[in-house]
């Protein structure tokens, strides 16, 4: 199958920019890059193992190169970040800030899940990353979006924080979200990049990865075109167009019934159903009448509702609500032939739980 347009715009970018930084690039980039060196074709392998695999940091640490070629190459920049804070969450949810190479902050978690067995069972790691230093979509419950938008990430900037959390848990990761800082769709081609290096230079399957988004005009359509399989997300949030407005500032120009088209669409096109995400908020969408609403949209399409009861933040008062009225939405959704599940985020104790994401170690 010929490259999709997207995918060969992250290419061209990446030839073009061959090198620095070195995380994100191919095996095949990483060879062309070491023959450009005067180094022999292997090497681009060997990069590739001490990069991916071994998490070197610098250039002159990789001791299968001479030390006279690494002293000649020690200032090119591999891409890594910084860790500024670390925080521990009683659940084991790991927050991470990372400093950038400019100085900018952003948020990851790492995100463990343990087997039967308990802490000593093998268990699956996902991480949470950021795809913009801040947001610019604005959610009214969101702690993110409150403080503003500063710039796209990288697609070496979104793997790190991969590998970061890797290090840190000492333990593979298993499953990636891009559901932590910044709208992903508004940063399309270096979130593919990141895609694709994930699943083929971390070796993280597609279907293990799931990309969130509030919903952007054509973006999904043009996700769509990649047939990849991974998990597609939508922030929903609100099961009409007014509300959704209230909620979501950004909403206003792109219809509700226009969104759902465009998902449907997307499981026409890729085959994969799309989860809709929706936070409860108490006595503001949680009413068995707004269960209702978003059961008539969704009768009939390929999806599956998560429901997320609202993660508190300093800057706005909405409540989450009791487990009774949590129960009743499922029940009604339930009632109406409509897949649901909820989702108790983790981390909540150190502020790294869903819509809580923002650039303050406090």
């Amino acid at each position: 199958m010929s490259a999709t347009p997207l995918l060969s715009q992250v290419d061209s970018l990446t030839q073009e920019l061959p090198i620095p930084p070195l995380l994100g690039a191919t095996v095949a980039e990483l060879t062309a890059w070491v023959q450009q060196q005067g180094q022999p074709a292997y090497r681009g392998k060997q990069l590739h193992e001490w990069i991916y695999d071994k998490g070197v940091r610098s250039l002159a640490d990789i001791s299968v190169f001479s030390k006279q070629w690494r002293a000649e190459v020690a200032e090119i920049p591999i891409g890594r970040s910084t860790l500024h804070y670390r925080s521990v969450a009683p659940d084991g949810a790991v927050k991470y800030l990372l400093r950038l190479t400019d100085g900018q902050i952003i948020e990851s978690v790492g995100i463990p899940s343990f087997g039967r067995g308990g802490e000593n069972s093998k268990s699956r790691l996902t991480v949470c990353v950021s795809t913009q230093v801040g947001c610019p979509m604005a959610c009214d419950f969101c702690a993110t979006g409150k403080g503003g938008y500063k710039r796209n990430l990288a697609r070496h900037e979104i793997v790190d924080q991969v590998l970061t959390v890797q290090e840190d848990f000492q333990q593979r990761v298993s499953h990636v979200v891009f559901m932590g800082m910044g709208e992903p769709l508004l940063n399309i081609e270096h979130v593919l990049g990141a895609i694709k290096s994930l699943n083929q230079d971390v070796g993280i399957g597609q279907r293990s990865l799931t990309v969130s988004t509030v919903g952007i005009r054509d973006r999904i359509h043009q996700l769509a075109q990649h047939h990849l399989q991974v998990t597609l997300a939508v922030s929903l949030h609100a099961p009409n167009q007014t509300l959704r407005e209230q909620l979501i500032p950004s909403a206003h120009s792109y219809p509700i019934e226009d969104l759902l088209a465009e998902c449907r669409e997307y499981v026409e096109i890729t085959g994969r159903r799309v989860t809709f995400e929706y936070v409860l908020l108490a006595g503001v969408n949680d009413l068995p009448q707004h269960a209702l609403e978003l059961a008539r949209h969704l009768r009939g399409f390929q999806s599956h509702v998560n429901l997320i009861p609202y993660n508190p933040i300093q800057e706005a008062d909405y409540k989450r609500p009791n487990r009774d009225r949590i129960a009743s939405f499922v029940k009604v959704l339930e009632q109406q032939k409509i897949a649901v599940s909820v989702r108790y985020s983790r981390g909540l104790e150190a502020d790294a739980a869903c819509g809580q994401l923002r650039t303050s170690k406090n």
